[in-house]
C-alpha cells in the first residue's frame, strides 16, 4: 500500500493509535517535534536527553545507526508519512529503552530484524512488502500492545511466529495483490483483543479470509467493495458467515463499503443474527435498484445499530420498505444520521427502542405524528433536520410518555401558541432546542419538570415575565442570543448552572445572586458590558464569586461603555460610592456648602468685611452724587495741597509742628475741624477733602489704629490710589507701631507699610530739618502745575 491511500484511511489509523494506550515510564519527558520540515535526513542537532521525536511528514529516505545513536533516552520515534525504502532494526540497538515505534506510510518493503524487547507500539502499517514483516525477534516483544502490518501474502508460517503474544490490538492492511495465494485460516494464531483488516481499495471483494479470531471482542473491516455483481458480495458474505464461531465477538465495524442496494440490506440481515452486540457500519455508498424482501427480526443479540454517511445513487423505489425495517428493528439503540432520510415511520407494535438518533436528515415536522408506538423511547435526536414548527414537536412528544431526553436543535424551528395546548410529556428531563429560530414566546411552554434546558443561538430578546414556572430546571444555556439582561431565577428556583454570555447583556441585575442562591455555574462573559454605577453591584459580585462559580472569569469579562474604559477588565472596574449613591452624594454637596457658608461668614467677620461693604456703599452714594454736580464744578482745580489725617491725641504735633512748618511755605493743608463743611456726612466730608488735595498725610501713631475715622479716611485714600492712579499718599510714622498691634481690619495699613516708603517722625532736633525737606519736597513736586488754589468758601 502506497501514500495514495485515501486520508480516511489515515484517519481511521490515528483513531486506532488514540484508543490504544502506550504507557511509557514516568521520567521528565523531551518532545522534539519537526513535521512538515522537508527534511530529508535526520537532524544532527537534536538534544541528547530527547525522549519523544517526531520526523512525520518529510522526505526522508534513509534511517541509519548514526542518527540517533546519540539518544539513549530516546522512548518515541514517529517517522509516518517518510520515504524510508528499507529498514535494519539493528539501528536500534542502542536505544535500549524505546517503547513506541511508528514507521507507517513508507515505502518500506524489506527489514532486517534484530532483538528488541522493550517495543510496546510497533506500526510497519501501510507499506510496499509483499509478505507480512514478521521476524522471529518479534515472538521476544512480550510487552507489545499494538502491532500494525501490511503485506499482499499471509502466510501461516510468519503469523505463527506472534501467535503465543498476547497483543492488544492488530491492524493488518491487505495489498492489491492479496487473495492470489489466499490461506484462509492464517489469522488463527493471532491472539488479539481488537483486530482491524484493511482490505485493498482498488479491487472488489472475492476472498473467503476467515477473520473468526478466537480471541478477539472487537473486529473492524475497512473498504468492502462489491458492485460489479451483485454476486460478488456472497464473499464477503461468506466471509462473515465464518464470525459466527466467536462468541466472544460483540463489536463489529464496517467502514468504507460500496455496494448494491439488496447486499446492503443482506448485510443488515446477517449482522441481525451475528454474535455481535455492537454494530456500526460508515461511510456507505449505495447503488442499484431494491427489491423488496422479508426481514427476519428474531434471534439476535444486536442492542445498537450506527449507520452513518450514507449516499445513495437511485431513490426510484419505494423508500416505505427501508423506513419500515429501521422503524421495526427490536433492539434499543438506533442510529441512522447522514443519510438524507426524508421520513421515518412509525413502528408497527410497542418498540423496544430506548435511543432513537437520526441526526443530520431531512426529516419534516410529520416523522413520528400520532405515533404511540415508542413508549419506552428515553431518548431522541432529530439534530439538523428539517423541523420548522415546534408545536407538531410538542404533540409528538405527548405520546413518548418515557422520553427523558429530546435534542431538535439546529433545525428552523419557530413557536406561535395560536391556541394550542402545551402537551409536552411529563417525563422529559433534558430539551435541546438551540440554533433554531425561537423567540422569548418559548418560555410560554416548555416540558414542566425539564431539568437541562438548552436554547443557545436563537433569537431571544428578553425572557417574559409570565415564563412557565420551572421549579426542577437545573441548567439554562441561552448564550448567543440578544438577551439584555440576566435573567432572575423567580421562575427557576432550582437554576445551578448558567449560561448567558455573547449575548447583548450591558447592566446586570445587581440582585441577580441574591435571586440565584445556588448557582455553582455561571458563564456570562463576552457581553458589551456598562461601565457605570449600575454594574458596580454586579462587578463586585461576580469578583467575589470563585472562579469555579464564574466561568471565563475575568478574561471574558471586559467593559464596552463608556469608551474610556472600554476593554478595562470587569474586575479593575471601580467607582466609589459617593458618586453612585444619589442620597450620599446630595448629603455631601449640602453638607460642604454649609460648610462654605460657614467658612465664608467666619472669614467675613474675621476681616471686616461689612465695613468694608459699608464703605464701598457710602463711596458708591458720594460719587453718585457727584455725577449730579454742574459740570464747570467738576472741572474746578485743586483747592489744597494736603490733606492731614491724624487721631485726635496727635491734634497738638499737627497744629505745632505739622501746620508751622508747612503753612510758612504757602502750602494749603486741610483739616477736618478747620475746612469740613457743616451740613455734609462725614464721609462726605472726607471724601470730598481727599479729591480737593493733592496728597493725603496720614500722621500714624498707636492713637492712629484706634480712631475709625482715621480708618475710614485711609479706606479713601488708598481707594482713591487706584481710582485715579496717582501717588497720592505720605505716610507719616509718628511712633513705632508693633505689626501684632494692628487690627486685623487694618489690613490696608499692613500692606502700606510693608509696601511702601514711610517717613519717620526724629526724636533728635538735628534731624528735624531734613524730615521737613523731604515732606515739603513730597509735597511740592507738581506745584508748577498747580493754579491759584480758590478761596474754600465755608458752607
Amino acid at each position: 500500500m502506497t501514500k495514495t491511500n485515501s486520508l480516511a484511511f489515515y484517519c481511521i489509523i490515528v483513531l486506532g493509535l488514540t484508543l490504544t494506550k502506550i504507557q511509557l515510564s514516568d521520567e521528565s519527558e523531551l518532545i522534539i517535534k519537526r513535521p512538515n520540515a522537508n527534511l530529508s535526513r535526520v537532524p544532527k542537532d537534536l538534544p541528547l536527553q530527547t525522549t519523544t521525536l517526531d520526523l512525520s511528514q518529510n522526505n526522508i529516505s534513509e534511517l541509519r545507526t548514526s542518527d540517533i545513536l546519540s539518544l539513549s533516552k530516546l522512548r518515541a520515534l514517529i517517522m509516518s508519512y517518510n520515504r524510508l525504502r528499507y529498514l535494519n532494526i539493528s539501528v536500534f540497538k542502542f536505544n535500549t529503552e524505546l517503547e513506541y515505534l511508528d514507521l507507517s506510510h513508507n515505502e518500506l518493503r524489506v527489514i532486517s530484524c534484530h532483538p528488541t524487547a522493550n517495543l510496546k507500539h510497533l506500526d510497519l502499517s501501510f507499506n510496499a512488502f509483499d509478505a507480512l514483516p514478521i521476524c522471529k525477534e518479534f515472538g521476544n516483544l512480550s510487552q507489545l500492545q499494538f502491532l500494525g502490518l501490511s503485506g499482499s501474502q499471509v502466510q501461516n508460517s510468519r503469523v505463527q511466529l506472534i501467535g503465543h503474544l498476547n497483543i492488544s490490538k492488530v491492524l493488518l492492511v491487505l495489498g492489491d495483490a492479496y487473495g492470489e495465494k489466499e490461506d484462509p485460516k492464517c489469522l488463527q494464531h493471532i491472539s488479539t483483543e481488537t483486530l482491524h483488516i484493511v482490505f485493498p481499495s482498488k479491487r472488489e471483494f472475492r476472498f473467503l479470509l476467515d477473520m473468526s479470531v478466537s480471541t478477539t471482542i472487537s473486529l473492524e473491516l475497512s473498504n468492502i467493495k462489491c458492485v460489479l455483481e451483485e454476486r460478488d458480495c456472497a464473499y464477503f458474505l461468506r466471509a462473515l458467515l465464518k464470525l459466527r464461531k466467536n462468541r466472544k465477538l460483540s463489536h463489529l465495524i464496517l467502514n468504507n463499503v460500496e455496494t448494491v442496494w439488496n447486499s446492503f440490506i443482506n448485510i443488515l440481515q446477517w449482522v441481525w443474527h451475528s454474535p455481535a452486540k455492537y454494530v456500526s457500519i460508515s461511510n456507505v455508498r449505495l447503488q442499484g435498484q431494491l427489491a423488496s424482501s422479508r426481514f427476519t427480526y428474531s434471534d439476535t443479540s444486536l442492542k445498537a445499530l450506527s449507520i452513518r454517511q450514507v449516499v445513495a445513487d437511485v431513490f426510484s423505489f419505494p423508500q416505505r420498505y427501508i423506513y419500515s425495517i429501521f422503524s421495526n428493528m427490536n433492539i434499543q439503540n438506533l442510529t441512522v444520521s447522514g443519510t438524507h432520510m426524508v421520513h421515518m415511520l412509525c413502528p408497527s407494535q410497542v418498540s423496544p427502542f430506548l435511543y432513537l438518533d437520526f441526526t443530520d436528515n431531512l426529516l419534516t415536522d410529520m416523522v413520528f405524528k400520532d405515533c404511540r408506538n415508542l413508549t419506552g423511547l428515553k431518548s431522541l435526536s432529530l439534530q439538523k433536520n428539517q423541523l420548522k414548527n415546534l408545536g407538531n414537536v410538542i404533540l409528538m412528544s405527548a405520546e413518548m410518555t418515557s422520553l427523558q431526553k429530546l435534542d431538535i436543535s439546529r433545525n428552523s424551528l419557530r413557536y406561535s401558541d395560536g391556541g394550542n395546548p402545551c402537551s409536552w410529556t411529563q417525563s422529559l428531563l433534558v430539551l435541546n432546542l438551540s440554533s433554531n429560530m425561537l423567540t422569548g414566546s418559548v418560555f410560554g411552554c416548555l416540558p414542566p419538570k425539564v431539568r437541562v434546558l438548552d436554547l443557545h443561538n436563537n433569537r431571544i430578546l428578553s425572557i417574559p415575565k409570565d415564563v412557565t414556572h420551572l421549579q426542577a430546571l437545573q441548567e439554562l444555556n441561552v448564550a448567543s442570543n440578544s438577551l439584555t439582561d440576566l435573567p432572575g431565577c423567580g421562575a427557576f428556583s432550582s437554576l445551578s448552572v448558567l449560561a448567558i454570555d455573547h449575548n447583548s447583556v450591558s447592566h446586570p441585575s445587581e440582585d441577580f445572586f441574591q435571586s440565584c442562591r445556588n448557582i455553582r455555574s455561571l458563564t456570562a462573559g463576552n457581553n458589551p458590558f456598562r461601565c457605570t454605577c449600575e454594574l458596580r453591584e454586579f462587578a463586585k459580585s461576580i469578583g467575589q464569586a470563585s472562579r469555579e462559580v464564574v466561568e471565563g472569569w475575568p478574561d471574558a469579562y471586559k467593559c464596552d461603555y463608556p469608551e474610556s474604559t472600554k476593554g478595562t477588565p470587569l474586575q479593575d472596574f471601580h467607582m466609589s460610592p459617593l458618586s453612585c449613591d444619589t442620597i450620599l452624594l446630595t448629603v455631601t454637596i449640602g453638607a460642604t456648602m454649609l460648610l462654605l457658608a460657614a467658612t465664608g461668614a467666619f472669614l467675613c467677620l474675621y476681616f471686616d468685611v461689612p465695613w468694608y461693604v459699608r464703605m464701598l456703599c457710602q463711596w458708591t452714594r458720594t460719587r453718585h452724587r457727584a455725577r449730579n454736580i454742574p459740570l464747570e464744578e467738576l472741572q474746578r482745580n485743586l483747592q489744597f495741597h494736603a490733606f492731614v489725617s491724624y487721631s485726635g491725641h496727635d491734634s497738638a504735633w499737627v497744629k505745632n509742628e505739622l501746620l508751622p512748618n508747612l503753612e510758612k511755605d504757602d502750602i494749603r493743608v486741610c483739616l477736618h475741624e478747620r475746612n469740613f463743611v457743616p451740613g455734609k456726612s462725614i464721609v462726605e466730608n472726607i471724601i470730598h477733602s481727599i479729591e480737593k488735595s493733592y496728597k493725603s498725610i496720614f500722621v500714624l501713631s498707636p492713637h492712629f489704629i484706634q480712631s475709625e475715622w482715621c480708618h475710614y479716611e485711609l479706606y479713601f485714600a488708598h481707594h482713591n490710589l487706584f481710582h485715579e492712579g496717582s501717588d497720592n499718599l505720605i505716610l507719616v510714622l509718628l511712633e513705632p507701631i508693633p505689626q501684632y498691634s494692628i487690627p486685623t481690619n487694618y489690613h490696608k495699613l499692613k500692606n502700606l507699610m510693608a509696601q511702601r516708603t514711610y517717613l519717620e517722625w526724629p526724636t533728635e532736633k538735628n534731624k528735624r530739618g531734613l524730615f521737613w525737606a523731604n515732606l515739603r519736597a513730597s509735597i511740592n513736586v507738581k506745584l508748577v502745575n498747580l493754579a491759584e488754589a480758590t478761596s474754600y468758601t465755608q458752607q
